[in-house]
């Protein structure tokens, strides 16, 4: 018997009861009025499931409440970011706010400078948290604010991210650690919202652009390796709703972009400085670079060497130590041995997920300015085998 089928026979039991109790009691008759009603109510909501409201339709209704806001994405902003800075901005055109896309950094991988020509996307770089276009913050692939002057006192009212951390917004948090790119949970919101890409062969009501679905579907692939690493079954999906108004030409000149002679330069120094004696973890040291973005690059170079599970590979810029590591080891949890490695120095921070992590050294503070100990570029480096072979 059916769930509806039963409440109804103890509605219908329970109803003969009160009536007859009101005739036998007529001053009770108003009473047994309310006692029915209560009853009708109880088994109308036992019988029918309750309506699920998507996250997207809070969102929206969120980004409705300004004339502007600022979509901010973290420092050195990858595809991942970008995209879903894209997303964020036709979301909130579509309830009527105007939204600016900005940054701090740079955008310096070759990979990520042709994400934003060929999609011709409108991004604006800051500096301190004065240039912010608006004081209404949304936060898209990072849940902190970071990277500029004044960061700290930036206190978003929506954050939307993939990645582990303790920042929320004071009106929405969308923080989805399980999903592999934050342009996942992005396309799920146009989908929730009744949006289709746009097709050739096809009248689509509420189309969502080619430009859009294309860069949507080029943040997973890039936050996934082309989806073989850190996936869900999320990121399949969106990749299914994408699909169809995906710009192939586009997506070919974005994913094959020219390489600078530096860049290559860069891994190759990588690759003969690398330290080999202590499988099956390996450290490279590439020592001044004038291209930072080619650190995590010569990183995935080296993590597919056969008989290493875990890389890592720094260098130096500005009087800054970038730390980029690699893991193929379930030993290794990258993103917090990086963590575990700068923790006792000064003005320093890294984090990340298993399989790949980054960090940022002042070269000044680890040598011994600040309140502890220094430690010289040898020592740093032992530590971070250490924290691979979990010793700290």
């Amino acid at each position: 018997m059916s769930r509806q089928a039963v409440v109804a026979g103890e509605f219908g039991q329970l109803t003969d009861t009160a009536s007859a109790f009101a005739a036998e009691n007529p001053l009770l008759v108003a009473a047994g009025g309310v006692l029915l009603l209560a009853l009708l109510v109880f088994a109308v909501r036992a019988g029918t499931p309750r309506l699920r409201r998507h996250p997207s339709s809070k969102f929206c209704k969120q980004l409705a409440r300004y004339d502007e806001v600022t979509v901010l994405m973290h420092p050195n902003p990858d595809p991942d970011a970008m995209a879903c800075a894209a997303a964020v901005e036709f979301l909130a055109e579509s309830v009527g706010t105007r939204a600016t896309l900005q940054y701090p950094g740079k955008i310096r991988h070759q990979e990520n400078r042709a994400f934003e020509t060929v999609l011709d996307l409108e991004l604006v770089h800051i500096d301190t948290a004065g240039d912010l276009a608006s004081e209404n913050v949304v936060l898209v692939d990072h849940n902190v604010p970071r990277g500029f002057n004044g960061a700290s006192g930036i206190v978003p009212f929506a954050v939307i991210d993939h990645h582990p951390g303790t920042g929320t917004g004071t009106a929405f948090t969308d923080c989805r650690t399980a999903y592999g790119a934050c342009s996942t949970i992005l396309a799920e919101y146009l989908d929730e919202q009744g949006y289709e890409p746009d097709r050739e062969d096809a009248d689509v009501e509420k189309p969502v652009p080619r430009t859009l679905a294309t860069g949507l579907l080029y943040g997973i692939q890039a936050d996934t390796k082309h989806l073989t690493k850190g996936c869900s079954a999320a990121e399949f999906r969106a990749c299914s709703f994408l699909f169809p108004g995906v710009d192939e030409d586009s997506l070919d000149r974005i994913a094959n972009p020219q390489v600078g002679a530096n860049v290559l330069k860069i891994k190759a120094r990588a690759i003969t400085e690398c330290d080999l004696d202590h499988p099956p973890f390996a450290v490279s040291d590439v020592g001044n670079v004038d291209i930072v973005d080619a650190i995590p690059q010569a990183a995935d170079e080296l993590v597919r060497l056969e008989g290493f599970t875990a890389v890592v590979v720094l260098g130096s810029s500005n009087g800054t130590i970038h730390i980029s590591g690699r893991s193929r080891d379930d030993r290794v949890h990258m993103g917090k041995t990086l963590q575990e490695v700068v923790n006792d120095i000064p003005m320093s921070s890294a984090g990340g997920h298993a399989r790949m992590g980054g960090g940022q050294v002042s070269v000044e503070h680890m040598e011994g300015i600040g309140p502890r100990k220094g430690m010289n570029r040898e020592e740093l480096i032992d530590r971070l085998y250490d924290g691979m072979a979990g010793e700290l």
